[in-house]
C-alpha cells in the first residue's frame, strides 16, 4: 500500500530532477514577450488545487476583501524562508487592514502541505507545478546574477548542480522545482482589478510592509474600475 510519505518521496525525487534539468539549461524566460498584466488590469482568474487537492478559483479570495497573492520561489529556497520570517510580523497588520493572504507555490498538494505544516504557514496555499499562474501574472525567471549573485554559474554545470542537490537533500533547504523562478506580491481589489504588484528583481527583493499596507488601504479610498 502506497503511503503519503511514499508519494511525497516520489514527488520530491521528480522535483529534484526538474531542478537539476533547469539548473543545467539556465533560465529561459527572463523577459516579457508581451506587456504583462499591471495595475488597473483585470486579474487573471485561474483554478488551482489547494494543499488538500481541492480546485480553488483565485477569485474566491478577492470576492469580498482585497487579496494579497504571494507567488513564492521554490520551497527549499533560503529566500522563501526569509520571506516567511518577515511575513510572521506582517500578516497581523495585513489582516487588520482587511486583506486576505494566499500563497502560490510550484509544489504538488501533498508535498506542499507537508512543508506548510512543518513551517506553520497560516494562509491558504495553491499549487502550480506547471507555473501557469506565474506566467499569466508576468512573474519571470531570474538571471544567474539575480538568483545566485556572485556565484559564477555556467551552462551544463552538472558538478556544482549535483553537489548542491546532495548538500541540501533531506533538509528544509532541499532544492527542487525551478531554481530560476522569481517571486511576486500581487494585491487584487474586490472589483477583480490589480491594485498593486511587486515583481521581484532579485532573490531577496521583498516589498516593504508599509507599501503593501498603503496599497490595501488605498482600495477603500480610490475606486479601482469595475
Amino acid at each position: 500500500m502506497t503511503t503519503t510519505a511514499d508519494r511525497i518521496a516520489v514527488q520530491q525525487e521528480a522535483a529534484e530532477a526538474r531542478w537539476l534539468a533547469a539548473w543545467l539549461a539556465g533560465p529561459t524566460r527572463t523577459r516579457w514577450e508581451t506587456v504583462p498584466v499591471q495595475v488597473g488590469d483585470v486579474a487573471p482568474d485561474l483554478t488551482l488545487p489547494d494543499t488538500d487537492g481541492r480546485p480553488r478559483k483565485l477569485a474566491e479570495f478577492w470576492r469580498e476583501r482585497p487579496a494579497l497573492i504571494l507567488f513564492l520561489r521554490h520551497l527549499g529556497c533560503g529566500c522563501t524562508a526569509e520571506r516567511w520570517a518577515r511575513l510572521q510580523d506582517e500578516l497581523p497588520a495585513y489582516a487588520a487592514a482587511g486583506a486576505t493572504v494566499v500563497a502560490i507555490t510550484q509544489g504538488e498538494p501533498e508535498r506542499t502541505r507537508a512543508v506548510a505544516e512543518r513551517r506553520g504557514y497560516p494562509f491558504p496555499i495553491l499549487c502550480d507545478p506547471d507555473r501557469v499562474a506565474y506566467e499569466r501574472y508576468g512573474v519571470l525567471q531570474g538571471t544567474p546574477a539575480q538568483i545566485l549573485y556572485e556565484f559564477h554559474w555556467t551552462p551544463n554545470d552538472r558538478e556544482n548542480g549535483e553537489k548542491l542537490l546532495r548538500s541540501r537533500r533531506g533538509t528544509d533547504r532541499a532544492v527542487m522545482d525551478d531554481p530560476w523562478q522569481l517571486q511576486a506580491d500581487v494585491l487584487i481589489a474586490p472589483s477583480g482589478r490589480i491594485a498593486h504588484i511587486h515583481r521581484a528583481q532579485y532573490c531577496e527583493d521583498f516589498p516593504a510592509k508599509t507599501v503593501i499596507l498603503g496599497a490595501i488601504r488605498s482600495i477603500a479610498a480610490i475606486a479601482i474600475p469595475a
